[in-house]
């Protein structure tokens, strides 16, 4: 079983698509993929129910074939419509005043388009980081996003289950030492980005099951 992992809209989905896009300088969104270059990805948001959350700060990191462009990242904080879920706090650590003097939605999505274009999108359950950006650009952008998702819990699962092995622990901090990698603070988009994209270098490099 994959997890929402390498998943591309269809040909005709595609152009379809295109036809809905609202806003013609991004359709640069639905050039062909950058040879070995993919984006990391991650948003804090303000509930943990994708049908209602906004996205309150978010972080991106290129990659470019086996190396983790630490210096060429994006790292947004953004103003919500609503207020913040008082349970939310502790997670991310994002208080109103925090959040008061951030982008608009719209400019904060404008500047993630420009960083990812046309690239493959990693993340650690990107399913949710996508529904919610998905539901707040898809009014303004007429579409979702195209570009094709690679969810490391997914890669990670294909790579440890077997039939000696069918429970598969997949929380992040269990992934990480069982790769033998660093264990950021989490909750901040871009340590959360950062560690996404060092599993997907990981098991790229070595997709055999162990």
């Amino acid at each position: 079983m994959s997890l929402f992992n390498g998943l591309q809209l269809s040909y005709w989905l595609r152009r379809y698509a295109q036809s809905q896009l609202r806003h013609p300088q991004f359709a640069f969104l639905f050039a062909a993929e950058p040879e070995q270059e993919w984006v990391s990805i991650d948003c804090e948001t303000t509930s943990l129910d994708p049908k209602v959350a906004e996205i309150i700060s978010i972080a991106a990191v290129r990659i470019r074939g086996s190396r983790i462009e630490l210096s060429d990242q994006l790292s947004l904080l953004i103003k919500p419509s609503g207020q913040l879920d008082p349970k939310s706090i502790p997670i991310h650590g994002l208080r109103t005043q925090d959040v008061a003097t951030g982008l608009s939605i719209e400019d904060a999505l404008s500047q993630l388009l420009n960083f990812i274009g046309a690239r493959p999108l990693i993340g650690y359950y990107l399913e949710f980081d996508l529904a919610v950006i998905n539901r707040q650009l898809k009014p303004w952008l007429g579409i979702q996003l195209p570009n094709r998702a690679i969810d490391v819990s997914g890669m990670y699962y294909d790579r440890t289950v077997s039939a000696y092995n069918p429970e598969v622990d997949l929380r992040l901090e269990s992934i990480l030492r069982n790769l033998d990698l660093p264990h950021l603070s989490r909750h901040d988009p871009l340590n959360d980005a950062l560690m996404a994209a060092m599993i997907f270098q990981k098991l790229r490099k070595n997709p055999n099951k162990s």
